[in-house]
């Protein structure tokens, strides 16, 4: 999920002029003994930024920092914020951050400060380039809209202090307002011609009837209770006053507020003409170039991201076809299920704590919890998710599993390496033992989250062929592996296809059909879900294919040189930048 820039103007650095050309010279000669460099200007300048911006909504500072009072931070009253109708005030901050950056002597800097200025310009100059397509922005969605991640955000809210209660309750009266400055932005989408399609408004109504369904038995009740009974400097009276008010907050705030979003969606419906990809409105392949920059963190010209893809999607398509040819009876095992080790997920996640140790570096003293999704919320969130910690704190470090997923044996066990080892939270503690920069936190990009964890999993499944009951593991495994790289890159395809193409259902339905995909409801789900998210699919496959093309590269330039477990250590030192910037320090 991401969060909007805040509103506050950049920071005024006013420099005291020296009349004097004589103290002057003094006053150069002594900063320039006592470390006043440019290392130590563009860290400040980095840290304000980083300040500013955590602190432009209670959720991204909470999420960012445990504590932030002691990164010299104070906390406002806590607020969602609001979703802005106008952009100038953003695009401002980012010309000013743009025009600061590009006044520090570059080649003074260190290499790890060089590196987070060229992320910061490539970020605040890619967000500015959005431009007037801004009303094509959707932050609504069946499953990846704010009103579906919210609850699980709320739900996680953690008490490091008791001020984080007071601060999550806060939340809560605030939710309506921030609904409200949805509901002006859908509006103001609307008279612009730029609303969803009534199928979509459909999705995103059931999902909220179903989060609203039990007002008293919502599972943020349960939660918040559990949360509660943790804090022991918390007396039970108090206790049992907060749940109460808890209680009433959500019939009187929470349900409320969802209602009337509802209300408010309900009567822009009809006013969504276009049923089809981005590129049908005004604006939208911009808009979808911009989103592949900002979201999957990569400038590759489309053309040249669709000959990648469709030639990855041969190489796959081959090779699966060779070893199928050679052993028939693969495919009859992969249609009847394929034999796994009865494990529970805990106990594959520690299994692959090990078995990584041959191809990434060591990770010690790590701990994660496993949690499972609300029954309420399971139809419309992922199949699995993890949650990254405050930065101040490392943990906890959580992965959800939904139920509604139904995933056991092989599909858990590559599931848990993707959100857990060697994926997401292997790949988030790695980088956070570096003690980057706080910036850094602010910066990355789904491409390279959702890259890496996608890039591990071919491992993954190698890994697992261990634990697979049939003398034919390690073919088993492979071929398991081309099948999801297949539909993955199917998918990313039909992604670039829609949105920028234009290819209608029929269009689309066709293409899937080549590949064995014919059942009308199924089509009807991918276009649909492709719709809604556009450049998701990219995010996970280009980003994997991102990190396979340099790390072919590396191995092209260091020859008999290239170690692997070397190549993935650089790149989780790197840490989540746009791949422009990764392909440019991956050697140095």
């Amino acid at each position: 999920m991401s969060f909007k820039l805040s509103k506050k103007k950049a920071p005024l650095f006013i420099v005291c002029l020296l009349i004097l050309t004589f103290l002057s010279g003094i006053a150069a000669g002594y900063f320039s003994s006592h470390g006043i460099t440019e290392n130590a200007k563009f860290e400040a300048f980095s840290r304000e930024v980083f300040r500013s911006e955590v602190s432009g909504s209670a959720l991204t500072l909470h999420y960012s920092l445990a504590h932030p009072e002691k990164q010299g931070i104070s906390r406002k009253k806590a607020s969602l914020g609001t979703v802005p109708t106008d952009m100038k005030n953003t695009y401002q901050i980012c010309a000013q951050y743009e025009e600061k950056l590009k006044s520090f002597r570059y080649s003074h800097l260190s290499t790890e400060n060089q590196l987070i200025l060229d992320s910061m310009l490539l970020y605040y100059h890619t967000e500015k380039s959005l431009g007037d397509n801004y009303l094509l922005q959707e932050p609504l969605g069946p499953s990846l809209g704010i009103q579906a991640q919210l609850p699980v955000l709320l739900a996680e809210y953690a008490f490091y202090e008791e001020k984080d209660i007071s601060d999550y309750l806060n939340l809560l009266t605030t939710i309506r307002s921030y609904f409200q400055s949805i509901l002006r932005f859908e509006e103001k989408k609307s008279q612009a011609g730029f609303f969803m399609s009534d199928t979509t408004l459909d999705r995103i109504l059931a999902q909220c009837a179903a989060f609203i369904e039990n007002p008293d038995d919502n599972y943020m009740q349960d939660i918040f209770q559990q949360k509660l009974s943790a804090c022991k400097k918390i007396s039970p009276s108090e206790q049992q006053a907060l749940i109460l008010t808890h209680k009433k907050l959500m019939k009187t705030e929470v349900i409320p507020a969802y209602q009337e979003l509802m209300t408010g969606l309900e009567a822009l419906r009809g006013t969504g003409k276009n049923t089809r990809g981005l590129s049908f409105f005004k604006g939208g392949r911009a808009y979808y170039i911009y989103l592949l920059q900002s979201q999957t963190g990569t400038y590759v010209p489309v053309n040249q991201i669709e000959k990648r893809l469709s030639r990855q999607l041969s190489d796959e398509i081959s090779t699966a076809g060779k070893m199928l040819r050679q052993n028939p009876e693969l495919l009859t095992t992969l249609n009847q299920g394929i034999s796994f080790k009865e494990m529970e997920p805990a106990q594959m996640l520690n299994c692959l704590r090990k078995k990584i140790l041959s191809d990434f570096p060591a990770l010690e003293d790590v701990s994660f919890e496993l949690r499972t999704v609300h029954d309420s919320m399971k139809d419309y969130l992922s199949p699995a998710f993890y949650l990254t910690p405050p930065i101040d704190t490392g943990t906890p470090n959580v992965i959800y599993l939904n139920p509604a997923a139904g995933y056991q044996g092989l599909e858990l066990f590559t599931t848990l390496a993707h959100e857990g080892f060697p994926g997401h939270l292997y790949q988030t503690v790695s980088f956070e033992r570096e003690n980057p920069s706080g910036i850094r936190s602010l910066l990355g990009t789904s491409g390279f989250a959702e890259g890496w964890a996608t890039y591990v999993e071919p491992f993954a499944y190698q890994y697992a062929a261990a634990y697979i009951n049939d003398s034919s593991a390690t073919d088993l495994a492979q071929l398991s592996w081309l099948n999801r790289s297949i539909n993955l890159c199917m998918y990313s395809l039909l992604d670039l296809e829609i949105h920028y193409n234009g290819w209608s259902q029929a269009e689309a339905a066709s293409f899937l059909r080549a590949f064995g995909i014919e059942d009308s409801t199924v089509v009807s789900e991918i276009y649909q879900y492709i719709l809604e998210t556009p450049g998701n699919y990219l995010k996970y496959y280009w980003g994997y294919l991102s990190l396979l093309d340099l790390r072919t590269a590396e191995q092209n330039r260091l020859g008999q040189d290239f170690d692997l477990k070397d190549f993935h250590s650089r790149v989780l030192k790197i840490g989540g930048v746009q791949f422009p910037v990764l392909e440019k320090y991956i050697d140095r």
